[in-house]
């Protein structure tokens, strides 16, 4: 076994707490919040630097192999300072913001691929994601279910979790969903299909990791978010189905392992917990007043459209540049339309609030590093060799599509806990590959 220092093992406990923190204080989506989390990365970079001087090959083979993405990611970073100090940002203290958690969490990029290099520190980081989103899921649902107030959190009648938004703590459940079916791939041990396979996977000690991704399927229900539900759904088909179809030698027992997860955790479990109520939310949805014989019979009830319409005008004038990193809160009410009376702190899409406030020249590399973890992701999925690297392939691939698709109407990628969680996702992309698999006991 491979002798490590206080140092490393302080860093590699270190960030596993902190993942388990992000999510606690509301998403992490608070000034001191977000403060503290800088703070927190930066001591445990800072750590980590000092354990790296030590070692004679201080870069693993998988962050040799991201170098590329984390040039991208850094050249985001160099932009908005750019932003800062060309004067282009019209909200300073924003920009400035978005630019401490840029670089925290390229500093949690590199550090995920340094740390967790090996198949024992990536099974452990994996299964910490689903443990937390476990617990969001559960303490979201009981709330919802009890009415009852638990201090800080106030009762509701849809699961938030920790979060303030129903819809982040879905984007969070889309991410640790994804690695908690991946693990469950990973875990196989690829012999032929029996049915006492299938029962070991009911009964057995994996058991345990299907509990949680119960309650997280719960909870996902619960939070009544229609994009999150989507989205999660939609990426558990596509992946799943190009799982399957690269895997013709256990093709039946795969299909049959993510056929039970959707027959009996979505269908059957989530009928008891509100998936009525989730369809007829689908339902009527309205973004247009619904007219018969020219009166008014059903006014629209999602305003978010018309927000993207009026966003519109603001890319088209600033789509080079952009108006700095953070700043839509401060400019957007310029080209607010008079029918949007709310305040629109987030575009309520990603895609739309990165480029007004990146531009193009910062969004692009943006864009370049998700699309580069989705590679290395599919690559990991695609190896017929090994059972674990295309599961963990499967749950980094599964993440990343499943946000991007929830992108298209929220703003995960704006709140801190998610932002962060996602960019472990894309290291975790490149692990799946590129992790050492070392000697077992």
């Amino acid at each position: 076994m491979e002798k490590r220092s206080l140092v490393d093992s302080s860093v590699y406990f270190g960030l596993l707490v902190l993942l388990l923190w992000l999510p606690l204080p509301l998403g992490s989506n608070r000034d001191w919040s977000m403060g503290l989390l800088v703070l927190l990365v930066g001591v445990l970079a800072t750590l980590w630097a000092i354990g790296r001087l030590k070692q004679e090959k201080p870069f693993s083979r998988a962050l040799r192999a991201a170098w590329p993405m984390l040039a991208l990611l850094l050249m985001a970073q160099g932009w908005v300072a750019l932003q800062l100090w060309l004067g282009i940002s019209l909200d300073i203290g924003a920009s400035f913001q978005y630019l401490m958690l840029g670089l925290a969490y390229s500093l949690l990029f590199i550090m995920v691929l340094s740390v967790f290099h090996t198949r024992r520190r990536l099974t452990v980081l994996l299964a910490v994601l689903v443990a937390s989103g476990t617990v969001q899921a559960f303490v979201g649902t009981v709330i919802a279910l009890s009415g009852v107030d638990w201090g800080f959190f106030k009762a509701s009648h849809v699961a938030t979790g920790t979060f303030v938004n129903r819809n982040h703590l879905a984007g969070y459940l889309e991410l640790t969903m994804a690695c908690g079916i991946g693990l469950l791939m990973a875990l196989r041990d690829g012999g032929s299909f029996s049915w006492k396979a299938i029962l070991e996977l009911l009964m057995g000690p994996k058991a345990r990791l299907r509990i949680g991704l119960v309650i997280m399927v719960i909870g996902l229900v619960m939070s009544r978010s229609r994009m999150g539900n989507s989205a999660f759904f939609i990426s558990l088909i596509i992946i799943g189905g190009v799982f399957i179809l690269l895997n013709k030698e256990n093709r039946v027992r795969n299909s049959i392992l993510l056929a039970s997860f959707v027959l009996i955790d979505i269908l059957v479990i989530s009928q008891y917990f509100g998936l009525d109520q989730l369809k007829e939310r689908l339902v009527n949805t309205r973004f247009e007043d619904q007219v018969v014989n020219e009166v008014v019979v059903a006014r629209k009830n999602e305003i978010r459209a018309d927000a993207y319409l009026d966003a519109i005008p603001l890319l088209e004038q600033h789509w080079l540049t952009g108006t700095g990193a953070g700043s839509f809160e401060a400019v957007f009410p310029q080209y607010a339309g008079p029918d949007l009376v709310n305040h629109f702190d987030h575009a309520h899409n990603d895609f739309i609030q990165f480029a007004i406030e990146y531009g193009l020249i910062g969004t692009l590399p943006l864009a370049a590093f998700v699309l580069l973890a989705f590679w290395h992701a599919l690559r990991a999925l695609w190896n017929r060799e090994s059972w674990y690297r295309s599961g963990v392939g499967f749950a980094a691939s599964m993440g990343i599509l499943a946000l991007m698709i929830h992108s298209f109407t929220d703003f995960n990628l704006q709140i801190p806990a998610n932002a962060a969680t996602f960019v472990v996702l894309c290291a975790i992309a490149v692990l799946a590959n590129k992790h050492e698999k070392g000697r077992t006991r």
